[in-house]
């Protein structure tokens, strides 16, 4: 697995990462722990260094799993876990809550939880419009001069507040959607990200499964996926937005290669800074996104995507309303 940097962090990561959310939450029947320690053991050995959790995912037994799973090889991997809600004793969540004190708790319960004595990348999981960035960047930035906290990090933050963020502590890393199927990032983060030498780490880059070519208009999900929920799954989305897979399985063909590592080789052909993170509870899949690094797209390939991608129209909200108006907030 080759490595890269995340911006001018100095922050040194695999290729590919790993999105260890979906191992017991929000994609249906949780894994067995040892299975899911055994598969993250595996992720490593593949050459992945780098994993991203959350408290938020369980909640709390994300985080304890991803712990076990790596204490033995603890020095020789990046864990990255996020801070940002209030997780009400029935594991759900009322509301953003980014102020000092509450993160400097969550701070310590994910130590705890990871069974480390720091955190090598903490995220804002999201902006919270109550507290000023300036705050919430500040109360990370003595958690770092404590040696808690190596890197700052922010979820789905707009520009403007990624720089007023970075101007009281320098940011690591933005972790946003981005995808051949959702491209917002490309018009005022990426430029964003590149003036002020911020890595970017794309979740869903394969489109929630959707880019690898498994799921059709027909595919039942599990009652507890979120998939349900969101519009862009609906079966009429799901059949108008074929063609983007279709395209991707031309493009696969001819390199010998799968959808789902064209997708991942796409992205990590836009910038040397962008680290995705896909997740799988499969080996199998495991092992294909892994093997993504090695696919090389020309300035040929990029341009037929790009000249297919303007002629598709992707159909579909990625979140419910009431989601997304939070995340507009």
């Amino acid at each position: 697995m080759q490595k890269r940097f995340l911006g001018k962090s100095g922050l040194e990561v695999s290729a590919i990462g790993y999105g260890c959310m979906g191992i017991n939450f929000a994609y249906g029947p949780a894994m067995e722990e040892d299975d899911a320690i055994t598969l993250l053991r595996k992720a490593h050995d593949l050459g992945i260094t780098f994993f991203d959790t959350a408290e938020a995912y369980g909640p709390y037994s994300n985080e304890k799993i991803v712990g076990k799973a790596l204490a033995p090889i603890r020095d020789q991997v990046v864990i990255a876990t996020k801070f940002g809600f209030n997780i009400n004793d029935d594991g759900g969540q009322s509301g953003m809550n980014s102020r000092p004190k509450h993160i400097r708790a969550v701070a310590e319960a994910s130590l705890k939880r990871l069974g480390t004595d720091r955190i090598d990348l903490f995220y804002q999981h999201r902006v919270d419009p109550d507290i000023p960035i300036e705050e919430v960047a500040g109360t990370v930035k003595d958690l770092i001069t404590e040696g808690k906290v190596m890197h700052f990090g922010m979820s789905e933050a707009g520009a403007p507040t990624l720089r007023r963020a970075h101007g009281e502590q320098p940011v690591a890393a933005l972790q946003s959607e981005y995808s051949l199927w959702w491209r917002e990032p490309e018009d005022d983060i990426l430029p964003t990200l590149d003036e002020l030498g911020i890595g970017f780490v794309p979740f869903s880059p394969l489109g929630k499964g959707f880019l690898t070519g498994t799921i059709n208009p027909e595919t039942k999900f599990d009652d507890g996926d979120f998939r349900n929920l969101s519009p862009r799954f609906e079966a009429e989305a799901r059949h108008a937005n074929q063609s983007l897979v279709d395209l991707l399985g031309v493009i696969a063909r001819r390199k010998e290669a799968t959808r789902a590592q064209i997708a991942l080789a796409w992205l990590l052909a836009q910038k040397p800074w962008i680290v995705p993170i896909p997740g799988t509870t499969k080996l199998h899949r495991l092992e294909e996104n892994n093997k993504a690094d090695t696919v090389v797209l020309d300035a040929a390939d990029l341009d037929e995507i790009a000249a297919a991608l303007s002629e598709i129209e992707v159909v579909g909200d990625r979140y419910p309303a009431h989601l997304q108006q939070q995340i507009n907030r």
